[in-house]
């Protein structure tokens, strides 16, 4: 037993179950917290205040029984990422199904079995593709072939393909196979109340542990326990709480935030009478592209961006100081987006 079923009924407040394939599984969609659309609503006051969202998938444990389920490899595929529960407590009364418990041992155990996923699906194409090429002359078979045979080279290593960095067609040509091995991971340790006090510290020396010369993964410290105990508290006793500990939020507002940072997104606002509403976009993505997040006509018909940073916003109570001290700044569709930026798409 990790936790993992308990940690996510906690962090997403979801009980009830659902079947994928033979398996059950739990569905949470969590509000992202962010106290920016707080303070911009007691600006504006409007009768929505909409917060970007991330949906939880509570699977079955990664298992080769699991890996043969067609509906499970099949949802499984189309997560973006992996967060991967790993028990570091001790409790004699809640036994470890391996006898004991280590955390090493267990995340190589997930890690191989994703790797031997991915090797079956490239050697089935890879059997297909020798066919293919004898009949027909085409490059982007050719091309196919060989990064596959370099992936099945990697993967009969036992390494994953996370750390594998593709480009441009290559990128192309590989996405849709949405190798297991591939996908970025969050080891989520999950402690003792023993530990609970130190928790950033042992977050840290785990980081250094799992994470030296690993790309596209993460490590977050949680304890269950204390996660069990804030649920039943009122928001203000919760903070007090954490605050005993010495910790500055919930696990969900330090998972939430790790997940963002692997993944690499962010969050720009819109602010106005209507509604007050944070969008989730890639680092680095320009105006155009975020005024796509919030409808495609207004990427194709883009004009201009009035671009501030939401703090301004708050600090002179709306636009019509900002406009009076020339703080609103107009931007084009080059314009990198920043988090916290709130903008206002011009279009035709």
């Amino acid at each position: 037993m990790t936790g993992k079923t308990s940690l996510f009924t906690i962090l997403t407040g979801v009980h009830e179950s659902a079947r994928t394939g033979s398996m059950e599984t739990r569905v949470g969609v969590t509000k992202v917290p962010d106290h920016r659309l707080d303070a911009l609503a007691k600006i504006y006051e409007p009768p929505k205040v909409t917060h970007a969202t991330i949906e939880f998938i509570d699977f079955p444990s990664i298992s080769k029984e699991a890996l043969r389920d067609p509906s499970y490899l099949a949802s499984l595929r189309v997560a973006d990422a992996i967060a991967h529960v790993v028990r570091v407590f001790e409790d004699p009364s809640v036994p470890h199904e391996k006898g004991d418990v280590n955390p090493m041992r267990d995340i190589d155990d997930v890690d191989m079995e994703l790797v031997l996923s991915d090797l079956v699906v490239v050697e089935k194409r890879l059997e297909r593709l020798e066919k293919d090429r004898k009949k027909i002359k085409d490059p982007g078979l050719d091309r196919e072939y060989d990064l596959l045979q370099v992936a099945k080279t990697k993967l009969e290593a036992g390494e994953t393909l996370r750390a594998w960095e593709l480009e441009g067609e290559d990128e192309k040509r590989l996405r849709g196979f949405q190798f297991l091995s591939q996908k970025p991971i969050l080891f989520v340790l999950n402690l003792g109340e023993e530990d609970s006090a130190r928790l950033n510290e042992v977050e840290a020396q785990w980081r250094e542990k799992l994470l030296a010369g690993k790309t596209n993964a993460e490590v977050t410290a949680v304890c269950g326990k204390i996660e069990a105990e804030l649920a039943e508290l009122s928001a203000e006793e919760a903070a007090e709480y954490l605050s005993s500990y010495g910790l500055p939020g919930s696990s969900l507002d330090r998972l939430i935030n790790v997940m963002y940072r692997l993944l690499g997104l962010m969050s720009f606002l819109t602010a106005g009478e209507t509604e007050v509403r944070a969008w989730t976009i890639p680092i680095g993505s320009t105006a155009v592209k975020a005024a796509g997040a919030i409808h495609s006509d207004f990427e194709k018909k883009f004009i201009r961006a009035e671009v501030v940073n939401w703090q301004s916003l708050v600090e002179h109570n709306g636009y019509g100081g900002l406009r009076e001290k020339g703080l609103l700044k107009l931007e084009g569709k080059e314009y990198i987006v920043r988090d916290g930026d709130v903008l206002v798409i011009r279009h035709s």
